[in-house]
């Protein structure tokens, strides 16, 4: 109902919505074995169901219109493929990816535009304050409690390093002023780089390398 009484206020205010920015989303951490259900539901109605609720809610706008665009926000973990502790988060952000690209096919024909921005790191928002450990990986006496503290650890301090939020920004502004948008778009040196090492290494080389290097010491 919120979803649906916010786009009526603006189409009452201005008779259109050309760009739809879907930004909202938090992390869970937790071993897969130890993740409750009901904290992989709550992981997927924001992350995935929340993206789902507000584009099919603008999409008859936009087919009105003959134009809009729909920005999903991603993460620079698809391009990573994957770590320690974050099987519900990445499952997300894989399923953005894969509605993103499958909507993209659909909706091009109505002159409707899906991007997908990837971005790294970010400092200087609430993303990583506002991570969830799972329960159960909470505990002391679970076999992952180690793993998951260095997985803390090491999140904390890639967070640290992160860009600025203006590099998204720019970013996504950059999309929504531009004619012919490329399906997706990286926002940050870190998944710039992660990307260019991914290019010039095969499946197992990029997988070993990740191993070593990004997730050095988690497992």
């Amino acid at each position: 109902m919120s979803v649906k009484n916010a786009i009526q206020s603006i189409i009452a205010e201005a008779s259109r919505i050309d760009v739809l920015v879907n930004n909202a989303g938090y992390a869970i951490n937790g071993a897969f074995e130890e993740i409750a259900m009901d904290e992989l539901k709550d992981q997927y109605e924001t992350n995935v169901f929340g993206v789902t609720r507000v584009s099919q809610a603008v999409l008859p706008i936009m087919r009105e219109q003959k134009s809009g665009i729909i920005v999903n926000i991603s993460s620079s973990v698809v391009t990573m493929g994957g770590y320690p502790g974050g099987s519900a988060y990445i499952g997300t952000k894989f399923a953005v990816e894969g509605l993103s690209r499958s909507m993209t096919y659909e909706l091009e024909p109505f002159g409707i535009k899906v991007v997908l921005v990837e971005p790294g790191a970010i400092k200087s928002t609430n993303f990583a304050n506002a991570m969830i450990v799972a329960k159960k990986s909470r505990d002391p006496d679970s076999p992952y409690s180690q793993m998951m503290h260095k997985v803390i650890e090491a999140v904390e301090h890639l967070w640290e390093g992160g860009s600025s939020t203006e590099v998204v920004a720019k970013v996504v502004l950059k999309v929504v002023t531009t004619e012919n948008p490329y399906p997706k778009y990286l926002a940050g040196q870190d998944v710039e780089a992660l990307t260019e090492t991914k290019r010039s290494m095969s499946d197992e080389e990029f997988y070993r390398t990740i191993k070593q290097n990004l997730i050095k010491g988690i497992t």
